[in-house]
């Protein structure tokens, strides 16, 4: 194909070569070549394009825990896109999915996108994700899988100008590692890079993607830019000073396809043509990408119609019954038992028409202990003991995200419970506040009476962001006739409001109030307000803020509107509450035998892509609910459907039953109510950790993990919940384990058994620990696991293939990977704090060799710890360097093992040499020293010129360092510093390249 592509591509004319480096390819209708577009969005289904199966949240896969359950949602889903594009070809077969980013903070508003915190459990479900994306026919793929974001990225606050600052050892055991994995499994076509900036540089001229990426695989990797990105470099960034200078570093560092400007390819084609006569780029430089992309068409099957194994793939592959079976099964696996007193499964105790599979529940901590689910409620007699209640803003919706398809079908929680137990037995609250808003100039906010809103056949948008709200329907308006609006607080002052009809109040782009919406949505949400104390009111009166716009809402003649700028000219309202959420969720909890409280979020609403979360807790509205609930029927379940974790300690420790799933997609409600009533034992595990409060978690765009204790692997306190926690209806016995080595691999083998009554899948996890490491290492780190069902009374056993390479580490003395001799643990258990069974090793080797930085040099970035510092770019095109983090306070920079030679020979370093540059007018200060305090001496950097012009500084130590000693280096004022050289002379040495040297 590598042949074919080179033909095709020397039969292409220039300006044909340089339209394909856009997102939007054209035609070449003289070589019969048809258009192509890169990037369909298929993260956990088809979407963008219409109605299609609708899978859990990405979060929520990573949650099962089960990598051959996502093969075949891969499988699904691209057998989904070829139907799709059968009768639409606007759907592309380049899918951009899945997204490897790790979990590292719960705050990123884009939690939901990701698998999992532990780059081994994500690259093992992105890989398999990837294996049913692309198909396994040996040379045609049915859909070309990128992975998104290339790299460290986990922030969306100021997402395109934040610099994400990941020292040496994190870059390689933690962020690569996710992305490593799926490359060098095989079925990745390419990746994106993320918006943000790495080390000071963007990731779209990322010099990892030349130097680390396209080394793990022979398979030429198509680099697909995030959209807008490539402006960015020149625009928000300011990091190239012209769009052509940007463009061609793009392109040279390795960017094949550029997402700019929509659909309109013009603005990039010009840019690289003004690069291309510029001298910024060459011909070979647009035939390096032209060839990748050309590559993946190919592979895709375009030329080869005939051939193509995919090519047939119709409408009749489409929603199928394997699809929907498919969807339920992994709303049902996603589910986790966080906490169990014995309440589940429900049964008959709630009035379950089928009954429910015996066996209990297992409590937090209990190891797999079994226990009885409880009898009826306290106080509750007759037909009330048989009811359910199920309360909450969760109980009687499906939600979507971003990158959802719209649903074909759905399932609330309120729809199973009602099909499964009857109407009658099944009692509901949303949980929101009924109020009326009476306005300042007369009258109350009114909504008018419409025929039925239709809602017109969703087709599908190459880009969603694109929609505009409805302007067919009447204002609302300020009149006679009070409406009762649903007002939902999701927290942190924000609001939704539902008309008696149910939809939701929106603005439109006349800036109108309209019933109109059926949820929140859209790239910009337009549904969400907040009330604030009208000025000069003493808080008797509210002004109302539309958030999509940021504008205050007003009464004109013809309606409410969204107009005012600030609260000044805003109308003022008065809230009369005609019923607390509350009051409506006690007196349903009273007159039911069990109470569910459906929590959770809106995933449009407070953390999404653009808007990280400010904190972890539960919102208030919705704390209040279950505590009202649990009042009133200590019999409560709280079920949180979310994209994320929150804090619910206080929930934890007053119920007697906590579960949590992601948003479930079209089966969500149906699977929730199968594990509830114990059709299905829960077996979900949790992907993250979940914290106890916000305390626990450093500051956001703090990416070095190991340095901030970040994740299970170094979190130091005590979660709510552990990283791999997750209970069942039944109880697992661990038994017999045995590691062996055979070479560079290990193989560790154990017994489980299920002791329980019911058979219930158990996912087996073992992990690695270094017993006493000479760096900071992991508390224990996850290498293998597996998820398997398993039969009571049947004992099972279980292997695992571990690398011995996974209990090393990224050796920064060096530039490789090591693994240290000395001794090690295994350990196979049912969580990271549930550890079972522990098997010792010790792995024989040459003792560890000091840094050798007289003949060397030290590499500034390469520091064992830091305080104060980040990394920076040391230049435009790669290397990094180091600064302080605020140029007001010292940075601290720790070098442990240097061997400045010498030792009983009476040398030694007897001159050091700085590699800095500062760009600011005056003097920046580096001090050295050893470890005990011993100054070795001060320089002087006054100002460079320019942040990438480094001048050679040089110090004389008073009495040369010898032997092996650690190194203290502190940067005082704004400096940059890319190395160190030592020896007799202190000859300077250039930086180097396999650390990063410019």
């Amino acid at each position: 194909m590598r042949k074919r592509a080179d033909d095709l591509l020397n039969r292409l004319s220039l300006d044909e070569r340089i339209a394909m480096l856009h997102q939007f390819a054209p035609a070449v209708e003289r070589l019969g070549i048809g258009a192509f577009r890169t990037g369909q969005e298929a993260l956990h289904g088809v979407a963008w394009m219409g109605p299609a199966t609708v899978f859990p949240q990405a979060v929520g896969l990573g949650a099962t825990w089960n990598p051959e359950l996502l093969r075949r949602i891969g499988e699904a889903v691209s057998t989904e896109v070829r139907a799709m594009r059968s009768r639409d070809p606007r759907v592309g077969l380049n899918v951009w999915a899945p997204t490897v980013n790790l979990l590292r903070d719960p705050r990123w508003g884009r939690n939901e996108e990701g698998y999992a915190e532990d780059p081994a459990l994500t690259a093992s479900l992105a890989a398999a994700y990837t294996r049913g994306l692309r198909g396994d026919h040996p040379v045609y793929w049915r859909t070309a899988p990128v992975l998104k974001h290339w790299l460290a990225h986990n922030n969306e606050t100021d997402r395109d100008t934040t610099s994400s600052s990941v020292p040496p050892r994190v870059l390689h055991e933690y962020d690569f590692a996710a992305f490593r994995g799926p490359v060098e499994a095989g079925a990745v076509a390419g990746v994106m890079p993320a918006y943000n900036l790495v080390n000071g540089r963007p990731n779209h001229v990322s010099p990892y993607l030349r130097e680390d990426l396209r080394r793990w695989t022979e398979r030429q990797l198509v680099v697909c830019s995030d959209a807008g990105a490539p402006s960015n470099l020149a625009d928000s960034e300011r990091y190239f000073d012209t769009h052509e200078e940007a463009t061609a570093a793009a392109l040279r560092a390795g960017v094949d396809s550029f997402t700019d400007h929509d659909q309109d390819s013009s603005v990039i084609t010009a840019r690289v043509r003004g690069a291309l006569e510029r001298g910024l780029i060459d011909v070979a430089d647009i035939d390096t990408a032209v060839r990748r992309l050309l590559t993946m068409r190919f592979a895709l099957g375009e030329f080869d119609p005939e051939l193509d194994p995919y090519a047939g793939t119709g409408p009749e592959s489409f929603d199928t019954p394997a699809h929907r079976q498919l969807a339920r099964e992994a709303a049902e696996q996603a589910v986790v038992l966080l906490k169990n007193d014995g309440l589940l499964p429900l049964g008959a105790a709630a009035g379950d028409r089928d009954g429910a599979a015996p066996g209990g529940g297992t409590g937090p901590g209990s190891g797999g202990a079994t226990a009885v689910p409880g009898d009826t409620a306290a106080g509750a007699g007759g037909a009330a003991a048989d009811r359910v209640a199920v309360v909450g803003p969760l109980a009687d919706v499906c939600k979507l995200d971003w990158y959802s398809g719209s649903f074909l079908r759905r399932s609330t929680l309120r729809e199973a419970l009602v099909e499964r137990l009857g109407a009658g037995r099944v009692v509901y609250a949303d949980g929101d506040d009924r109020v009326r808003l009476r306005c300042a100039s007369g009258g109350w906010v009114s909504v008018p009476e419409t025929a039925e809103v239709s809602t017109a056949a969703d087709e599908g948008s190459l880009n969603p962001a694109h929609a505009e709200g409805r302007t067919d329907l009447p204002p609302v308006t300020a009149g006679g006739d009070p409406a009762e609006l649903a007002l939902t607080d999701w927290g942190g002052g924000v609001l939704t409001l539902r008309a008696p009809d149910g939809r939701c109040l929106s603005v439109a782009a006349d800036g109108f109030l309209r019933a109109s919406a059926d949820r929140p949505g859209g790239w910009v949400v337009q549904e969400t307000f907040a009330l604030e104390p009208a000025p000069g009111s003493g808080g008797a009166e509210q002004a109302l803020r539309h958030l999509g716009t940021g504008r205050y809402v007003t009464v004109t003649a013809e309606g409410l509107r969204a107009a005012a700028e600030d609260a000044s000219g805003a109308e003022r309202f008065a809230v009369e509450v005609t019923e607390r959420g509350e009051d409506a969720v006690a007196r349903a909890a009273a007159g039911a035998g069990t109470v569910i409280v459906a929590a959770g979020n809106d995933p449009f609403v407070n953390g999404r892509e653009t808007e990280d979360r400010d904190t972890v807790a539960l919102p208030g509205q919705q704390d209040r609910l279950w505590r009202a609930a649990h009042a009133a029927n200590p019999r409560t379940v709280l079920v949180v459907s979310s994209s994320y974790p929150y804090a619910v300690g206080d929930a934890h420790a007053a119920l007697p039953a906590v579960l949590w799933t992601a948003h479930g997609g079209q089966a969500a409600g149906t699977a929730l109510t199968r594990v509830l009533f114990g059709d299905v034992s829960p077996a979900g595990r949790l992907p993250q950790t979940w914290y106890a409060s916000d305390a626990d978690l450093p500051d956001l765009l703090d990416y070095d993990i190991i340095g901030s204790r970040r994740t299970y692997l170094y979190f130091d306190g005590t979660p709510l919940y552990p990283f791999g926690h997750g209970l069942s209806y039944s109880r697992f016995g661990y038994e017999d384990l045995v590691v062996e080595r055979d070479g560079e691999e290990l193989t560790a083998s154990l017994t489980v058994t299920n002791t329980g009554a019911v058979p219930a899948d158990e996912v087996v996890q073992l992990y690695a620990r270094a017993v006493e490491p000479r760096v900071p290492r992991p508390h224990r780190q996850l290498v293998a696991h597996e998820r398997r069902r398993l039969e009571p009374g049947v004992p099972e056993r279980f292997a695992f293939t571990v690398p011995l390479a996974a209990l090393g580490h990224w050796d920064v003395a060096h530039g490789r990977h090591t693994t240290d001799p000395g001794r090690y643990e295994l350990q196979a258990g049912a969580s990271s704090a549930d550890i079972r069974l522990t098997a010792a090793l010790t792995v024989d080797g040459p003792p560890p060799q000091p840094r050798p930085v007289l003949g060397s040099g030290l590499e500034a970035a390469c520091f064992d710890s830091s305080a104060g510092a980040v990394l920076v770019d040391r230049s435009r095109v790669r290397g990094d360097a180091v600064a302080p983090a605020d140029g007001t306070v010292p940075a601290r920079l720790v070098y442990r093992d240097c061997d400045f030679g010498g030792a009983g020979t009476g040398t030694g370093a007897g001159r050091i040499t700085l590699h800095a540059a500062r760009e600011e007018p005056g003097t920046a200060v580096v001090e050295l020293a050893l470890a005990d305090g011993t100054p070795l001496g001060e320089a002087e950097v006054e100002c460079t010129g320019s942040r990438y012009s480094y001048r050679l500084v040089s110090v004389t130590p008073a009495d040369a360092p010898r032997g092996v000693q650690e190194l203290h280096v502190t940067l005082r004022g704004p400096v940059r510093l890319a190395r160190l050289d030592f020896g007799p002379g202190g000859e300077p040495r250039e930086p180097s390249p396999a650390a990063g040297g410019s």
